[in-house]
């Protein structure tokens, strides 16, 4: 006789299925296709992936984690809303005070490894794209500096930033390559001093672009 456990035994869904509808719905929120603050459909979601709604609910508390999306109270999830001034001028107070000591105790102390994997996204061929490289060179950084708190923690504030850099102007992510470029040149020439100093213009530059385009 069969026994039950063995006629049905559970389907197993594909692995990495909801990170693949994580970064399918990610994409979508940075390129604000899902503009922020605003409602997101589970529902929706699961018929135009053609998924199930269990990794659509496991893709969202993903997404919630790295503070894209929120729950609320009756309604669901939403997109974040975009920042606003005193958001944005903390949001570069904490990099101030963090990735310029960070670009230094890289130069010190980076692998030649890791060192060659930082780029500095000019061969990104979309935003979404500058948006995934430009988080991982800031990220590398404060890893190749020996704390991954910190580079945990700016990975989910760079993603922000990147929200509110798509509604603007290519010129914003050339400037930034540009700027890249010399932090890069100063960590390998193993310049602590150049590169605090490469890395503290970059995050002063990136907020005198952004902070005009943000209302009070």
């Amino acid at each position: 006789m069969v026994q039950m456990n063995d006629a049905y035994r559970p389907i197993s869904r594909p692995s990495g299925l909801a990170e693949e509808v994580y970064r399918r719905i990610r994409a979508d929120i940075m390129s604000l296709r899902i503009p922020p603050d605003t409602r997101v459909s589970v529902d929706s979601l699961a018929r135009e992936l053609g998924v199930s709604q269990t990794p659509i609910r496991e893709a969202l508390s993903m997404l919630e984690a790295n503070g894209l999306v929120s729950k609320r109270h009756f309604a669901g999830y939403a997109t974040s809303p975009r920042m606003d001034r005193a958001q944005l001028d903390d949001l570069f107070e904490f990099r101030l005070l963090i990735e310029p000591h960070a670009a230094r105790k890289a130069a010190e102390g980076m692998t030649d490894s890791d060192m060659g994997q930082l780029v500095s996204g000019e061969s990104a061929s979309s935003h979404d794209a500058f948006a995934d490289m430009d988080t991982d060179f800031h990220r590398l950084i404060a890893q190749g500096a020996g704390n991954h708190l910190i580079a945990d923690s700016l990975a989910r504030l760079h993603i922000h930033v990147h929200i509110f850099r798509s509604c603007f102007r290519s010129e914003i992510t050339e400037e930034a390559v540009h700027e890249h470029n010399a932090i890069i040149a100063a960590i390998r020439a193993r310049d602590g001093a150049k590169a605090e100093a490469a890395m503290r213009r970059h995050i002063e530059l990136s907020y005198g672009r952004l902070r005009d385009f943000i209302k009070e």
